[in-house]
Order: structure tokens, then sequence, then C-alpha cells
């Protein structure tokens, strides 16, 4: 199941560093084109990169059957979850769920939010017992 986790891990910091060179070259991921939602989608760069160098972290860790694998799982499982709620706080605080039907960048929002939400629980779960 490691190997599971870690191909899982591997996906999200990937994803996650590509995400972010399309934001900031691109700009296809963008859901509105307003000074407050660009303000708070700048100040995450930074914790996503935690999340993802975390996630690559604890896959390594996995697949070398390591016990940091699992501790830095929990630390990537806690930073999903604190960064898919903050996610989606913001997007039912602006409405933005809205444009899901016309957005494929929303319907990207979305998928993100449940991967984040989803995979962090997931983990946080599967993770715990082995330190418990």
């Amino acid at each position: 199941m490691d190997t599971v986790w870690a191909v899982l891990l591997l996906i999200t910091a990937v994803v996650t560093i590509g995400y972010w060179v399309v934001f900031f070259l691109h700009g296809a991921v963008i859901v509105v084109q307003e000074d407050w939602y660009m303000r708070f989608e700048r100040a995450f760069p930074v914790a996503d990169g935690f999340m993802a160098a975390s996630s690559a972290v604890a896959a390594i860790g996995l697949l070398m059957d390591e016990p940091f694998g699992v501790a830095f799982s929990l630390v990537a499982a806690g930073a999903l979850i604190f960064l898919g709620l903050m996610d989606v706080t913001f997007n039912v605080d602006n409405g933005l769920y809205r444009y899901v039907t016309k957005s494929w960048p929303m319907r990207a929002e979305v998928v993100i939010d449940v991967w984040s939400l989803g995979l962090g629980v997931a983990l946080l779960v599967a993770m715990v017992s082995r330190v418990a």
C-alpha cells in the first residue's frame, strides 16, 4: 500500500508545481481577473511549495520504507487538509462556485479541493495508526 500512497503523493507534488507554472506563465488556471482574487492566489505558492516538498519527501520515504516517510506523510496530510479548507472557504465566501458550470479553471479548482481534502484525510487516517 505504501507504493500507492507514494504515487499519489508524487502526483500531488508534480501537479502542484505544474499548476503554479501555468498560473504564472500562462494564467490559464485563473478563475476571475479581479485584484482581490489575484492577491489571494499569490499568497499560496510558498504554502503549496511546502506541501509539495513534504509530499515528495513522504513519497521517497515510503518507497524506501523509512520512518520519515510516515512522518512526512502526516505533515503532507495536514498541509493538504489546511490548504483545501482555505480554498473551499475562500470560494464559498466569494461565490466562486457559481462559475463551475462555465469555467474550466473553476472546475479544476473543485478537483483540486476534492483531491486535497480527500487525500489529506485518507492519508491522515492511514498513517496515524502507524504511529499511535
